[in-house]
C-alpha cells in the first residue's frame, strides 16, 4: 500500500542525487509543487525525463537540478522557448546540459514498453528523420515475421515517477480525471512513485472507466492542493494563462528568474 507522507518527506525519502526521474502531465495535471519540493532540497545530477518539458523543467534545469533532459518536445506553450533550457544547452550556465530528443510516438512507446517490463519499444517513425543522426539510441531493426523495417528505442524505466492527481482514498488509490497521457504508464514503469493530489477523500467517486491507479502501483502519495498550477485540475481549478506570458520575461534574464526562484520557491515551504 502507498504510504501517504508530507511532500518534503516524499521527496526527501524517494528521490536522490543522480536518479532518473520522470515527470508527467500534458497540459494538465502538471507537478508544479513538486518540482518545487526537488529545487527546495537542491537535489542534483538528475536525468529528467519529460514528453513535453515546459515551464516546471524550465525552472528545475535553471536552478541547477539536472543534468540531462530526454524529452519529445520542449517549449512554453503558445509562447516560445525555454529560456533556462537553452541558457543551460548553449552557456553552461547553471551547469552544461545533455539532451537526447525523441518524438512523441517514441516517448509514449517506451514508456509503454518500461510499464511491460520490456527492454525496448518497437514502432513505425523515424523515416526520413534527421533525429537518428543526433541520437544514439534511435536503431532500426527488421521484422522477423515480415522483413519490415522498423525503428526501435530503449523503454524507458525511471527511477521515481512524479504525477499529480486529483484525488486519493484512504486506501492509496488514486483517480486521475481529464486528459490523461501517459501518466498510467510512467507510474508502471518506475522503481518508485510519488503522486501528490488535490484531497484525500473516504471514496473516489470513480465513474465507469475511470483512471484509477491501484495503490500496490504507488510509493507515496502527498496531498498538495494547487499542486499543479499554473497548469490546471480538472474540477478544481483553471490554467493561469498570464503567468505562461510572464514566465518568458522571467526566465529570459539569470538575475530575474533567481529572484523569482527565491521568492516563489524558496521562501516558500512545502505544501
Amino acid at each position: 500500500m502507498a504510504d501517504f507522507l508530507s511532500l518534503q518527506e516524499a521527496v526527501s525519502t524517494h528521490i536522490n542525487h543522480g536518479d532518473t526521474v520522470a515527470m508527467e502531465g500534458f497540459t494538465h495535471l502538471i507537478p508544479f509543487a513538486a518540482g518545487h519540493e526537488i529545487i527546495r532540497q537542491e537535489i542534483r545530477d538528475l536525468t529528467l525525463i519529460r514528453m513535453t518539458p515546459d515551464l516546471i523543467y524550465d525552472q528545475m534545469i535553471g536552478a541547477g537540478c539536472a543534468k540531462k533532459l530526454i524529452f519529445s518536445w520542449g517549449g512554453n506553450p503558445g509562447v516560445g522557448s525555454l529560456h533556462r533550457l537553452r541558457d543551460a544547452v548553449e552557456k553552461g550556465w547553471p551547469n552544461s546540459i545533455e539532451i537526447l530528443e525523441h518524438s512523441h510516438a517514441a516517448m509514449a512507446c517506451a514508456y509503454e514498453a518500461g510499464a511491460a517490463g520490456l527492454p525496448l519499444a518497437v514502432l513505425r517513425g523515424y523515416i526520413g528523420s534527421d533525429l537518428p543522426k543526433v541520437n544514439e539510441q534511435i536503431k532500426f531493426i527488421e521484422c522477423p515475421f515480415t522483413g519490415e523495417r522498423l525503428a526501435a528505442v530503449p523503454s524507458v524505466r525511471p527511477d521515481v515517477t512524479v504525477i499529480h492527481a486529483q484525488r486519493a482514498d484512504r486506501k492509496g488509490n488514486v483517480l486521475i480525471e481529464g486528459i490523461v497521457g501517459i501518466q498510467k504508464e510512467v507510474v508502471l514503469a518506475a522503481k518508485r512513485s510519488i503522486v501528490t493530489v488535490e484531497e484525500i477523500v473516504d471514496d473516489l467517486n470513480a465513474g465507469v472507466n475511470a483512471c484509477v491507479l491501484p495503490s500496490w502501483a504507488i510509493t507515496a502519495i502527498a496531498e498538495a492542493p494547487k499542486g499543479a498550477s499554473p497548469s490546471y485540475a480538472l474540477g478544481y481549478y483553471e490554467r493561469d494563462n498570464a503567468f505562461y506570458q510572464q514566465w518568458d520575461g522571467i526566465a529570459r534574464d539569470r538575475e530575474t528568474f533567481q529572484t523569482w526562484l527565491q521568492e516563489n520557491v524558496f521562501n516558500k515551504g512545502a505544501a
